[in-house]
């Protein structure tokens, strides 16, 4: 790939801040004198064009954060049943809050929904789950993040380069300081916690300003959220899961492996599963059992459940996209 003439007249805001910041520091920072890093600038200058000298003034301002390392690093917790898990996300003041940015967007939501075919109750319950609305979006800087993963943390180093890669693109794209960006401290961006390829992906420039600002612009997080389903699959007027009831000894043989719809509805008939809904027998399904406050739970995850699961893989939190959004459209009184 040839380097891009005229980079750094395209992208003067970004490449005259970078080259201040590389020539300026006289204390090196973490990164200084890197191997690591000086390969992924080769890569970056020699594959994506971009001025080898100027990049390296980023990473002389990138800080290693072992808050980061210990956060990616701490044992897991032990697994929360549905029961403690769901009253993490589904509660009055997150219902009361999710209602206010409905109204507030309204306008947008119906458009998003029009456009892309995700339900309102949906693009909102996941920012809801995602960041409480923009209450918690993170407060690492982005480049200090991905560094820090990157370079000092083998088991998934090669995934976030790959990630640090996709950011440093989307800020050259959209001529914003990569300095200045926050995040999770696994990277993830703006209201709705986007990875970086994840935003160079899916996200959209909802509001036509000619920049997608996922941070602090509602209109550009709304549809990006309904642009990342509608490619994952999100079918407008379906329904996301059905309950079932169970009867028999087979009935944990239709428990699926994973979170792919690896299942029908007819085999699952077949091992004592019934629908509360009329389903197809060739439909394929996720089938699940959660633990509820009164006991064992059986669910038929459709197509839009495993479109949910594409933004994080785990029934628990499709479940909880899926009942936090059904409580504000009961909170709304939306028919």
């Amino acid at each position: 790939m040839q380097a891009m003439h005229g980079w750094a007249t395209r992208y003067a805001p970004w490449v005259g801040l970078v080259g201040i910041l590389g020539t300026a520091q006289s204390q090196a920072g973490d990164y200084e004198g890197s191997p690591q890093v000086a390969e992924f600038v080769g890569e970056m200058t020699r594959d994506y064009g971009f001025a080898g000298e100027q990049l390296m003034g980023v990473f002389r301002e990138a800080e290693r954060k072992q808050a980061i390392l210990d956060a990616i690093s701490k044992p897991a917790e032990r697994v929360k049943q549905w029961n403690e898990y769901r009253p993490m996300f589904i509660t009055d003041a997150r219902i009361a809050r999710g209602v206010d940015f409905w109204r507030q967007h309204e306008a947008v939501l119906a458009r998003a929904e029009q456009e892309y075919g995700v339900p309102a109750q949906v693009i909102v319950s996941i920012i809801g789950v995602e960041t409480f609305f923009g209450r918690n979006t993170g407060n690492y800087r982005v480049i200090d993040a991905l560094s820090t993963l990157g370079f000092d943390y083998p088991p998934r180093a090669e995934f976030f380069r790959k990630e640090l890669r996709e950011f440093l693109l989307l800020a050259r794209e959209e001529q914003v300081d990569p300095l200045t960006l926050k995040g999770s401290y696994a990277g993830a961006m703006g209201l709705p916690q986007f990875m970086p390829s994840s935003f160079r992906a899916y996200a959209v420039d909802f509001d036509g300003d000619g920049h997608i600002n996922i941070w602090n612009n509602p209109d550009d997080a709304i549809g990006s959220v309904a642009s990342y389903f509608k490619r994952h699959g999100w079918v407008a007027g379906e329904p996301v899961v059905s309950r079932a009831d169970v009867r028999g000894d087979q009935v944990d043989a239709g428990l699926t492996t994973g979170i792919e719809p690896t299942k029908t509805v007819g085999e699952l008939r077949a091992l004592g599963w019934s629908s509360h809904d009329a389903l197809r027998d060739d439909m394929p399904v996720t089938a699940f059992r959660l633990e509820g406050d009164n006991g064992p739970e059986y669910w038929m995850g459709l197509k839009n459940f495993y479109a949910i699961t594409r933004y994080n893989r785990s029934v628990m939190y499709a479940m909880a996209v899926h009942q936090l959004s059904e409580q504000l459209v009961q909170a709304r009184g939306v028919k």
